[in-house]
């Protein structure tokens, strides 16, 4: 089957980009995989300290996922994955397309203020080229209705 693949963040662009990856999943038969990126910086701390708060970092991730995924599943009948990765973000959601050979579709949402689209969308749009599947970009200001009507 072949699966799309979103990023979890806090990013208020992250909800577009759920929305299509599960209605393009919905109407082609296809599965959601959500991958969530926890940074290195977030646990540089003593080891005690550093594993509580890699723990908390998990529960936060698990707890907005199952919004997510419950909307998913109600709505779109597309039942998603979480995958929770650590590193730096890039490198992980290469790892990870490389890892699962079913992702097929990168989907990214584009932020909307005028810094620009965002980080990962800036940085996974210049390595393009050499990604083994295409990305789609998800405009953040898109209205849910335009969501629905593209997808």
């Amino acid at each position: 089957m072949r699966k799309f693949l979103v990023v979890l963040d806090d990013s208020q662009e992250c909800l577009n980009a759920m929305r299509f990856a599960a209605l393009r999943a919905a109407h082609t038969g296809g599965g959601v995989e959500v991958l969530a990126v926890i940074p290195p910086e977030e646990f540089n701390h003593w080891i005690g300290v550093g594993a509580v708060m890699r723990e908390e970092a998990r529960d936060r991730i698990h707890a907005h996922f199952e919004v997510f995924a419950k909307w998913m599943r109600d709505k779109q009948h597309v039942d998603p994955e979480l995958v929770i990765r650590e590193g730096k973000a890039v490198d992980e959601i290469i790892a990870q397309i490389a890892e699962d050979p079913e992702v097929g579709v990168l989907v990214l949402g584009a932020g909307t203020d005028k810094k620009g689209p965002g980080p990962l969308v800036t940085q996974l749009s210049r390595s393009s080229g050499s990604l083994p599947i295409p990305i789609t970009i998800v405009p953040g200001d898109l209205s849910k209705e335009k969501l629905e009507a593209i997808t």
